[in-house]
């Protein structure tokens, strides 16, 4: 396989900034309730067909705390076999044939589903929702050399990590540098970053240090037990810092209170609040709160304008009983790499696949987007948007569009 090409003196300044993120997690405000996705595991065997055919295997969060996510990411993941292919199923003469595994959330659950589908001649694998496991499938796929699509997982620790590993969905460096965008100029300004004392929160701290701390902000953080749930506290602490932007990073069942507690302390009329707009089932989550605060988006329907993609997208999934959601896109973008790497590159060699995804622009469900060659990093374009309207009739309202390269992650050449 081809090395990368020689990197310039800016892109080493910007490897060195982005290796201090850690693997953090979604920019979520809480998950929904588990909800069911695809159809029953059939022990990685796939469903029989020629030999010809593409095995790809799914491996996503069907059960487990992020299941609501995983059944976004297997609809759109769906739809978007579907439109990449036509309606036939095949590319290049060579049908597609998906195993779905559940990882319920559990990197051991996931390597072992892995392992069984790359034992049985699976050469793609897709999928997942959540970053523990995302970090121990790519380093599987580059030891096996097979092709990994990353799912909704955000840690930027992906980005780079080998040459066989690529995303389909968008990465915690460009929610905090959509988040940065709201920030206006980050010089002498106060950010503090409110999250669970956990690695998904520690890493979220680490990363807006490294993001807006190398823009001049003065970034601290208040960090809550996971277990706490009287965050009045913590709420109490935040306003009494004084800072100029709070930076939410939450993710979990106390969504609520938390909201209720930042709304009751007077946080929300003291600071700009930044957090990253979940699933439309945690609208109602934010209660009166909502109209408050200011959310950086991946993905909701329609914020990408009705372009002709994000309609069939939207058409797809709802024809087919599924709620276009948070994650859908992810899903969609995944099948169309697929698609792509079979079609312009081999439907049984993982190295001319992966040539073929190198540098690949093509319109997506949010608009233009292009696989970065560096790095498999996914360039695409990030929203900031308002809630409107309160409980069940809250919905996101578009605000703005940012560009994909003005929230581009520097640049981090693979590691092999």
């Amino acid at each position: 396989m081809r090395r990368r090409a020689s990197r310039s003196s800016r892109s080493r300044t910007d490897i060195r900034t982005v290796a201090v993120l850690a693997a953090a997690g979604l920019l979520l405000t809480g998950c929904t309730a588990a909800g069911k996705a695809g159809e029953a595991d059939d022990g990685g065997s796939g469903k029989s067909g020629s030999a010809s055919a593409v095995k790809v295997g799914l491996v996503y969060s069907r059960t487990g705390l992020l299941a609501d996510y995983g059944k976004q990411y297997r609809d759109g993941f769906m739809a978007g076999l579907d439109y990449a292919t036509k309606g036939t199923g095949k590319v290049a003469g060579h049908r597609i044939e998906v195993t779905e595994q559940d990882d319920a959330g559990d990197p051991g659950k996931a390597v072992s589903a892995a392992k069984n589908l790359i034992g049985k001649g699976y050469k793609v694998l897709a999928g997942t929702t959540d970053s523990g496991v995302a970090l121990q499938m790519a380093p599987l796929a580059a030891q096996n050399k097979v092709l990994y699509i990353n799912g909704p997982a955000a840690t930027d620790a992906l980005t780079g990590i080998n040459d066989h590993t690529f995303r389909s969905g968008r990465q915690s460096y460009q929610d905090i540098l959509t988040a940065g965008a709201m920030l206006g100029d980050a010089e002498g300004k106060k950010v503090t970053v409110l999250a669970q004392d956990s690695t998904f929160g520690q890493a979220n701290v680490t990363a807006v240090k490294a993001v807006l701390g190398a823009k001049g902000a003065k970034v601290g953080s208040v960090l809550a037990p996971p277990s706490a749930t009287d965050l009045t506290p913590f709420a109490r602490q935040v306003k009494a810092g004084g800072p100029d932007l709070v930076f939410v990073a939450w993710a979990g069942s106390t969504a609520p209170a938390l909201w209720t507690a930042l709304d009751q302390q007077g946080v929300l009329g003291a600071a700009k609040v930044v957090t990253g707009l979940a699933g439309t089932a945690s609208y109602p989550v934010f209660g009166t709160a909502g109209a408050k605060v200011s959310f950086l988006a991946h993905y909701f329907p329609g914020a990408g304008g009705g372009n002709a993609v994000e309609k069939a997208m939207l058409d797809s999934v709802k024809k087919a009983g599924g709620t276009p959601d948070l994650f859908t896109p992810d899903g969609f973008t995944a099948a169309q790499m697929i698609v792509r790497a079979v079609a312009e590159g081999s439907a049984t060699d993982p190295a001319a696949m992966v040539e073929a995804l190198e540098g690949w622009t093509f319109d997506g469900v949010k608009g233009r987007t292009r696989v970065r060659a560096e790095d498999h990093a996914l360039v695409q374009p990030m929203f900031v948007a308002r809630l409107t309207g309160k409980g069940a009739a809250a919905k996101p309202e578009l605000l703005d569009t940012e560009p994909m390269d003005a929230v581009a992650p520097p640049v981090k050449p693979s590691a092999g």
